[in-house]
């Protein structure tokens, strides 16, 4: 076995983290600055020293080799595993190829690896197997309802808590302030229900917001509300939709069902970053399939994510879903042939069209903010303060969201138009429509806008 062949990605190692706080904390130390004495094993052991705060120096080693998934030991005091230093430890070395060479292995990391090595030699066979090698059933069945039993705590908390809000009135929600829903976020990460976590700390940026936040925060309750009771109940719902519902609370999943193979267009590609994590999305649309599929891909501790894949090439390759009804995500698998430019462009259809395509991923997915669609014989178009996407023979238009009149890609986009029709790929929701890439009439390449 390699070293390549246990090396985790980025993505990979997150997954990892038991809770939001371990994975931001683990970002965090994702960089040479408090590690030394770092190396690697072509058998599987990375291992190094983090500078702690106090002067305090802990000693980490992850051994990757081992089929049931990878192993870690840390002199630090935390009870979590991994811990944020064994996780800080991963994503440095996913950084790059050269950042945790390879080297002899010191005596405290060598006789933590042999001695588990050992032990392991009489219990199961020594194996090269995958990082994504699967741990013991049983084990992973009991944590796993451990944790649900954590998240049930939590959304039943969150319920309560809503409960409170809507009793005292939401136009007094303004005085209680934003640290109660801090509070609130905090104790949804110890119940290790990140995605409830995020929409609590949302939920407290709405009061005294601007015009009609009460209005947004009554909806944005009833969404929260929403996903608390379908976690509830998810044995009663449709297979697709409990799905959905983990995947909303903050469960990771794997890709599932039989990978599609196809020439893959790459229709847009933009970051998010959230102060510790940069997240990249990678639109796709398959040009025999007519699928839609996004990529995710992460970079920690301000560093870039590994997978790039510029707007209008097309690549011929498979890729698997992830599970839940509507979800568009998915994974990318085998690639049979190298990214190249393509003369092509996905099919348009007219802003009501598009608002149907969002109604109906509603109904599939309730917490959608927006849904990818590409408009067609569109003309970008000022209107008041502001500006849409109207259809060039209809009556009919699309206003641009708030964020997207702000960015330079609406001049950009207004430029390429000249008061001509272009095809306009972008995000659908219920704030407008965010452009992302257009493509002038004619034989013009996609441009991005983002």
């Amino acid at each position: 076995m390699t070293e390549q062949g246990v090396r985790p990605t980025t993505e990979q190692v997150l997954a990892l983290a038991p809770d939001a706080a371990s994975r931001a904390a683990g970002s965090r130390l994702g960089t040479a600055g408090p590690w030394s004495e770092t190396g690697s094993s072509e058998e599987g052991a990375v291992w190094g020293v983090c500078k702690g705060s106090g002067g305090s120096a802990y000693r980490t080693v992850v051994d990757l080799a081992d089929a049931a998934g990878p192993a870690y030991t840390c002199s630090c005091p935390s009870r979590k595993v991994p811990c944020k230093h064994a996780l800080g430890l991963l994503l440095f070395r996913a950084g790059g190829d050269g950042a945790v060479p390879r080297g002899r292995m010191p005596d405290w990391a060598e006789r933590w690896i042999g001695g588990r090595r050992g032990r392991a030699q009489g219990e199961r066979p020594s194996s090269g197997a995958d990082f994504a090698g699967t741990a013991d059933p049983e084990a992973a069945r009991r944590r796993a309802e451990r944790r649900a039993e954590r998240i049930t705590a939590g959304a039943t908390e969150l319920e309560q808590r809503l409960a409170d809000l809507l009793r005292g009135g939401l136009a007094t929600a303004d005085r209680t302030g934003y640290g109660t829903w801090e509070e609130t976020a905090a104790r949804m990460v110890d119940a290790q229900t990140p995605g409830l976590a995020a929409r609590a700390r949302e939920l407290g940026a709405i009061p005294a917001s601007g015009a009609d936040w009460p209005t947004r925060l009554l909806e944005e309750c009833a969404l929260l509300h929403l996903l608390d009771q379908g976690w509830l109940r998810r044995e009663r719902l449709p297979d697709g939709l409990a799905a959905t519902v983990r995947a909303r609370v903050g469960l990771p999943g794997s890709p599932e069902g039989p990978p599609v193979r196809d020439h893959w267009l790459v229709l847009a590609q933009y970051d998010t970053f959230d102060g510790r994590l940069t997240t990249r999305r990678i639109w796709l649309h398959g040009t025999d399939s007519g699928r839609t599929a996004l990529l995710l891909a992460y970079g920690a501790a301000g560093r870039a994510p590994e997978l790039t894949l510029p707007v209008g090439l097309a690549l011929e390759a498979e890729v698997s879903a992830y599970p839940g009804a509507g979800q568009l995500r998915a994974a990318l698998g085998e690639q049979f042939a190298p990214a190249a430019p393509a003369g092509i462009r996905p099919p348009g259809v007219t802003t009501s069209r598009a608002l149907e395509r969002y109604g109906r991923a509603l109904r599939e997915d309730p917490w959608l903010d927006s849904y990818p669609v590409t408009l067609g014989q569109v003309v970008p178009t000022p209107c008041e303060d502001s500006w849409q996407l109207a259809d060039a023979d209809r009556g009919t238009a699309l206003p641009l969201t708030g964020q997207a009149g702000t960015r330079p890609g609406l001049w950009r986009l207004v430029a390429l138009s000249g008061g001509a029709p272009v095809t306009v790929f972008g995000e659908c929701g219920h704030h407008g429509f965010t452009p992302l890439t257009v493509w002038p009439e004619g034989a013009g390449e996609a441009v991005p806008l983002c």
